[in-house]
């Protein structure tokens, strides 16, 4: 009997994220893939010094980077260093490497929310009465504050960034595995970021998605695409999320579930086969 892949899939099954449930997630995803490959779960502090024995390191819903920084940053050091394959390859160049990619997507002219990191730079921003600002190095809006537009520049310390709060209609996420679109959710309210809908995409919309996940240049992995439909009709890019994605699986049916893991099942064949980078 040939001898079936292993799997390190990294999760904090008891981090509390507003309006969803992690843990639930990575039950079922882990029950899934145990299907396919041996896997045992573990948490991103422990990681680094487990990652060895295992064909692959999966990180799933580990939870803000923040949290473990020191013990992620030795985990990513050694695994670039050693070559170890993780899934999301640690080559991304978008939130896994921080929110710098909203500057480099705002100077080259892509659908984004248009974002500056200098005071000398806002009057290149669209004028607006408030303004978000939002660390560098933040995520699940950790230290996101939405500030008046006169106080704004008492905010810039070169540590955060600044965009012009926008009055979308409602935000959608899109969801790649590898370069191929899964799913689409959207948030028809507002207010309510995390109750999410199916979306049916136009055409125009998986072009906007996709003008992103070629950006990024993964060739393996999970990536979110997070935008906004602004109050000209656009979509405009709010994020995306290519280290550990919340995929909102809960929303889709059982035939939309067993897809996406059909899709992540394959991708992982995909990425063990592969060469090693």
């Amino acid at each position: 009997m040939p001898r079936r892949p292993t799997l390190l899939y990294v999760t904090d099954l008891a981090y509390q994220a507003r309006g969803r449930r992690y843990c639930d997630e990575d039950i079922l995803l882990g029950a899934r893939l145990r299907e396919d490959f041996d896997l045992a779960l573990c948490h991103p502090r422990d990681a680094g010094a487990l990652a060895d024995a295992f064909d692959a390191v999966v990180v799933r819903n580990s939870g803000p980077v923040l949290a473990y920084q020191d013990a992620y940053d030795a985990f990513r050091e050694r695994a670039l260093r050693d070559g170890t394959r993780v899934y999301n390859p640690l080559c991304g160049k978008a939130d896994m490497a921080g929110k710098q990619y909203l500057l480099d997507l705002t100077a080259a002219g892509l659908p984004v929310i248009p974002t500056a990191d200098r005071a000398e730079d806002l009057d290149r921003l669209p004028a607006a009465d408030r303004y978000v600002v939002k660390p560098r190095l933040g995520a699940d809006s950790i230290g996101l504050r939405i500030v008046p537009a006169d106080e704004v520049r008492d905010h810039i310390d070169g540590q955060v960034l600044v965009q012009p709060r926008v009055d979308f209609a409602y935000e959608v996420s899109f969801y790649f595995v590898d370069h191929d679109f899964q799913y689409a959710l959207y948030a028809p309210h507002a207010d309510r970021r995390w109750a999410l809908e199916p979306y049916r995409p136009t055409p125009d919309d998986l072009e906007f998605a996709r003008r992103f996940i070629d950006w990024n240049t993964l060739d393996h992995g999970i990536q979110r695409v997070d935008a906004c439909r602004a109050p000209g009709g656009e979509l405009l890019l709010v994020e995306l999320e290519d280290l550990n994605p919340y995929l909102s699986l809960d929303a889709l049916d059982d035939e939309g579930r067993d897809a996406f893991v059909v899709a992540m099942k394959a991708s992982l064949h995909r990425f063990l086969a592969s060469a090693p980078r």
